[in-house]
């Protein structure tokens, strides 16, 4: 079976790297990759130290429209020279013209997987009719979570029987590799000594819910003086949340760590006692479960894969994504219950090592497949 992994706007993916790596367990299988990208990618380099075949189609997605009728008759062209079995795409801007194309080129099994699902819905809405074309391109839906399986069902029209649930898998090795020379470095740079440390990584966007976040933050009170808040990423909402900080009198309880270099999020995971995660609509949610990973308890609403295998006040608690007072709940519930919190961390560490490994999310790709 010849499986082609196609994706656009990234030169390096490591769960494609991850794949890469694992292929030698399926003999029957080969696996290709296709980097629509501005520039010569990473992932060619990538795949041919790993033995896998991959193709660079040239794509600017400032110039969308024309990019995508470019790409579309390159890949087009790909696909008929190469012939596979199955052609799997992963975001929007590769979905369109790459499931067009292989349906035009006779490959039989057509597979998109959602990791972006519900952005046109939210951010978009005029591009929705081409998500329901790109449901309708493609013979198996891989969604990375319940609440996207149900998502494309619901609003993007996606008949129930196309809809499979596959988790994501995260390097659970790379994830976990703390270093406590790190975590006394992170400790002194962001002023976290002798407090309970709270972290949540997301990009700083409205729908990753940091608003609702503060608000709670300000609901807690005098609660928060034991606390530090630890926000770790980067975005256009930056400014907008710094100012609602100062408004309610809490740069002694908010750390805005701006970017921050991969190799350091396992050691500041080290110093996390609760992690904390709210987005509004999350297709999967990789910082959660690598959060489990290291056994962090989670303080999180329904949204993303983590959510599908956690139970409210025994592996997680769970709130009410845009709602301050269900999140500041949250936070005081987790700390009146030490005892509860401290077994949380074992449990979320196991779950974590059984749902979301590379290897699983493998197995359940192929299995897709070959259904």
């Amino acid at each position: 079976m010849h499986v082609i992994h196609l994706i656009a706007n990234c030169s390096s993916v490591p769960y494609f790297n991850q794949f890469a790596d694992r292929i030698g367990k399926y003999p029957e299988v080969k696996f290709s990759f296709v980097a629509l990208y501005k520039e010569r990618p990473q992932m060619l380099d990538d795949m041919k130290q790993r033995g896998c075949d991959c193709y660079w189609v040239k794509f600017d997605p400032e110039k969308r429209k024309s990019g995508m009728i470019s790409a579309f008759f390159s890949l087009y062209r790909l696909f008929r020279k190469l012939k596979p079995d199955v052609v799997n795409t992963h975001l929007f801007d590769d979905s369109l013209p790459g499931l067009l194309a292989a349906k035009l080129a006779g490959v039989k099994i057509r597979a998109i997987h959602k990791q972006d699902t519900g952005f046109h819905l939210h951010f978009a809405p005029k591009w929705v009719w081409a998500d329901k074309v790109n449901n309708s391109n493609a013979t198996h839906i891989i969604a990375p979570s319940n609440e996207s399986a149900q998502f494309a069902i619901e609003k993007e029209g996606a008949p129930a029987k196309k809809v499979y649930v596959v988790h994501s898998g995260i390097d659970l090795d790379a994830i976990t590799r703390q270093s406590e020379a790190d975590k006394q470095m992170l400790m002194a740079k962001y002023g976290l000594e002798n407090k309970l440390v709270i972290g949540t990584i997301a990009r700083l966007i409205e729908w990753k819910g940091y608003r609702y976040i503060i608000e709670a933050i300000k609901l807690l009170g005098s609660e928060a003086d034991k606390l530090k808040f630890v926000f770790i990423g980067v975005g256009t909402q930056e400014a907008e949340l710094k100012v609602l900080v100062e408004k309610y009198d809490l740069q002694n309880k908010v750390v805005f760590t701006g970017w921050v270099d991969r190799k350091y999020i396992p050691s500041l995971f080290g110093l996390m006692e609760i992690y904390l995660h709210v987005s509004t609509l999350e297709p999967f949610g990789f910082a959660v479960t690598e959060a489990m990973a290291n056994g962090v308890p989670v303080v999180i609403n329904q949204s993303g894969g983590a959510g599908d295998v956690l139970e409210h006040k025994k592996t997680c608690y769970l709130v009410e994504g845009k709602n301050p007072k269900s999140i500041a709940d949250g936070i005081r519930w987790m700390l009146d219950n030490s005892a509860e919190r401290e077994a949380m961390k074992e449990e979320v560490k196991k779950i974590a090592i059984e749902e979301f490994s590379v290897d699983k999310m493998l197995d359940g790709f192929l299995k897709v497949y070959r259904s």
